[in-house]
C-alpha cells in the first residue's frame, strides 16, 4: 500500500495513512543532524575550555567537572517535563524555546567571574535548554521511519561526532586568538541556530485508511435499503406473525441462490456502532506522561543500564584532553586525539545503523555486544603511554561510542522494551533515570583524579559503570519473555477459560438468530414432506 499524504500549509501537521519512512522526515532528520551538533556535540567539546576555567578560577579538577556535570543531570532530569510540554504545546514550540534557553546560558556565562556562575548559567539555564531541544526532537524523528527508523536515527546523530570533530580545534585555535571567553560567546551565538531547526519539525498524524473508509459510510439509511430490496428479490412474504411464514432478509437463504453475499467479517460492536451512533467516535485523550512504563519489567532493566552506562558516556570526552597533557602531548595533538574519536564514533553510529537495520535480527542483543566492546576500550585508555597508544584507545573507543549513543535511545521504540506507541513517555523516564549518572559521573571521576592525581582512575569508574550496565542490558529480553519472574499456576489456564465463556455470553445479532431459524424451519418442512 503506498503512502497517502495529504498536503496543508507548513504549520499544519503531515497526515499519513501509515509510517511514511520518509517525506518530511528526511527533514526532520536534517534538522536533527544539526540539533544534535549544537547540543551533545557542544557538551562533547567543552573539555578544551577545561584548563582555561582551571587557571581561570583556580579551581580544582572536581569542582570544573561539577558544570557539565549539571548541565547533564539538569538536561536529563527535566526529560518528563520536555515530554509533558511536547505532548501539550508540539514539538516544534518546545524546540525553538530549548534554542533560545541554550544561546542564553551560554552567553551568559563567558561573562561569569566564578565558578558559581557557570554552575547556573550553563549548568541550569543551557542544561535545560539542551533536554527540550534534544528529546523532543529524536522523538518525532522516530514516528517519522519504521523499516529505516535505526539506520536513519544513526546517520543523522552523527552530527555530534561532527561537531566535536570541527569544533575541538575550531575552538582551540579561536581561544589563541581571542580568549575563551569570547570563544564562549561565539559558541553561545552559533546555537541560537537550533531555533531555525525546530521550526521545521512539523507534526505527523497516522490515520489508517481502512478508518477513512469506514467513518465514509452512511450508517443507517443504506443498510435498511440493502434489505428492503433483498426482500423485494426473494419475494419473501411479510404479512404477519400467525402466518408462519419467517422473515427472510439475506439471499443466501433463499434456495438455489448461488450468488450469496460473503458475511462481513468485520467486528459486531463495531458494526452497532455505526446502526446506532450516527455521531463519530470520540478520540482517546493522549496523556502528557504515561507512567505505566514502570510496571514493565524489561523497561526497568533498560532505565538501569541507561543509568550505569552514562557513566562512561561524557566523563572520557572531558578527561581525555587532561590526560593526553598530563602524558606530556601538545595542546595540539591533544585536539587531534579528540577529533578523531569523534570521526571514529561517526563510523561506529553509521555501522550500528546499519546492522540493525537488517531483518531478521535482535537488535537488543547487537547492542549489548556492543556494550561489551565500550567497557573493553574503557578499560585500555590507562594502558596508553604516549601519542599513538592514546590515539587508538581514543578511535576504538570512538567507534564503539557510536554504536551505543547513536541507538540506545531509539531502540526504546522496539518491542522488546515499550514499543513505538509508548515511546514518548518512555523516552522522558528513561532520560529522567539517567540524570543520576550523569549528575554523579564527571565529578565522581573528577574526585577520583584528585586523590589519585592519576587521569587514568577516571577511566576505570567509566569502565565499572559500563559492565554494570551490560549485565542490566542483558536482563532485558529475558524479562520481556516473561522468564525473570515466576507465573502462578493454572493462570493462563484460568485466562483462557474466562475468555471463552465470555465469548459464549456475548449475545448474537438478532439477523443471524432469525436465519437459522428459517434454515431449521425449511429443513422441518422437508422432513414433513
Amino acid at each position: 500500500m503506498t503512502v497517502k499524504a495529504v498536503k496543508m500549509p507548513c504549520t499544519t501537521p503531515n497526515v499519513y495513512t501509515k509510517v511514511p519512512d520518509g517525506g518530511w522526515g528526511w527533514t526532520v532528520a536534517f534538522a536533527f543532524f544539526f540539533v544534535e551538533a549544537l547540543t551533545y556535540g557542544i557538551i562533547k567539546s567543552f573539555g578544551v575550555f577545561f584548563n582555561d576555567l582551571m587557571d581561570s578560577f583556580d579551581e580544582t579538577n572536581s569542582r570544573i567537572s561539577w558544570i557539565i556535570s549539571i548541565c547533564v543531570f539538569v538536561q536529563t532530569f527535566t526529560a518528563p517535563l520536555s515530554t509533558v510540554l511536547s505532548n501539550r504545546f508540539g514539538h516544534r514550540f518546545v524546540v525553538m524555546a530549548g534554542g533560545v534557553l541554550v544561546s542564553t546560558g551560554m552567553v551568559t556565562a563567558s561573562f561569569a567571574r566564578t565558578v558559581t556562575d557557570m554552575y547556573v548559567t550553563i549548568g541550569l539555564v543551557s542544561g535545560l535548554g539542551y533536554c527540550l531541544s534534544f528529546l523532543p526532537t529524536v522523538t518525532i524523528l522516530s514516528q517519522y521511519f519504521d523499516k529505516r527508523r535505526s539506520l536513519v536515527t544513526a546517520v543523522a546523530s552523527t552530527g555530534e561526532c561532527f561537531a566535536v570533530f570541527s569544533f575541538a580545534p575550531a575552538i582551540t585555535a579561536l581561544k589563541e586568538q581571542i580568549g575563551w571567553r569570547y570563544s564562549l560567546l561565539s559558541v553561545g551565538v552559533l546555537q541560537l541556530s537550533i531555533v531555525v531547526c525546530g521550526s521545521l519539525l512539523r507534526p505527523i498524524v497516522i490515520k489508517e485508511q481502512a478508518e477513512e473508509e469506514v467513518k465514509a459510510q452512511p450508517p443507517e439509511e443504506p443498510t435498511e435499503t440493502k434489505y428492503m430490496l433483498e426482500n423485494e428479490q426473494t419475494r419473501t412474504s411479510i404479512e404477519s406473525i400467525d402466518s408462519g411464514v419467517e422473515i427472510t432478509t439475506s439471499p443466501r437463504n433463499v434456495p438455489g441462490n448461488t450468488k450469496a453475499e460473503p458475511k462481513s467479517e468485520e467486528p459486531k460492536e463495531h458494526a452497532q456502532t455505526l446502526v446506532g451512533n450516527n455521531s463519530p467516535p470520540t478520540e482517546p485523550k493522549t496523556k502528557l506522561l504515561d507512567f505505566s512504563v514502570m510496571r514493565d519489567s524489561s523497561f526497568i532493566c533498560y532505565a538501569f543500564f541507561g543509568l550505569f552506562a552514562t557513566l562512561g558516556f561524557f566523563a572520557p570526552s572531558l578527561y581525555i584532553i587532561p590526560l593526553s597533557r598530563s602524558l606530556g602531548i601538545s595542546k595540539d595533538h591533544s585536539a587531534y586525539i579528540l577529533s578523531a574519536m569523534a570521526i571514529a564514533e561517526v563510523f561506529g553510529r553509521i555501522s550500528a545503523g546499519w546492522v540493525l537495520n537488517k531483518k531478521p535480527i535482535r537488535k537488543i542483543y547487537i547492542e549489548l555486544i556492543c556494550v561489551v566492546l565500550l567497557s573493553v576500550a574503557l578499560f585500555a585508555f590507562p594502558f596508553a603511554s604516549e601519542f599513538w597508544g592514546l590515539m587508538t584507545c581514543s578511535i576504538f573507543f570512538g567507534f564503539m561510542l557510536g554504536t551505543v549513543a547513536g541507538t540506545h535511545i531509539p531502540l526504546l521504540a522496539e518491542d522488546d522494551v515499550v514499543g513505538i506507541a509508548k515511546m514518548s513517555s518512555a523516552a522522558g523516564v528513561y532520560v529522567f533515570i539517567q540524570s543520576l549518572a550523569g549528575l554523579a559521573g564527571p565529578p565522581l571521576a573528577g574526585v577520583l583524579v584528585d586523590k589519585t592525581q592519576n587521569y587514568s582512575s577516571a577511566f576505570y569508574s567509566c569502565a565499572a559503570g559500563m559492565v554494570l550496565g551490560a549485565v542490566f542490558l542483558s536482563l532485558v529480553r529475558p524479562c520481556k519473555a516473561g522468564l525473570c519472574h515466576r507465573q502462578l499456576p493454572g493462570v493462563e489456564e484460568g485466562a483462557a477459560e474466562g475468555t471463552a465463556e465470555g465469548t459464549q455470553d456475548l449475545p448474537e445479532d438478532f439477523i443471524e438468530m432469525d436465519i437459522g431459524k428459517a434454515d431449521n424451519s425449511g429443513k422441518g418442512c422437508d422432513s414433513a414432506a
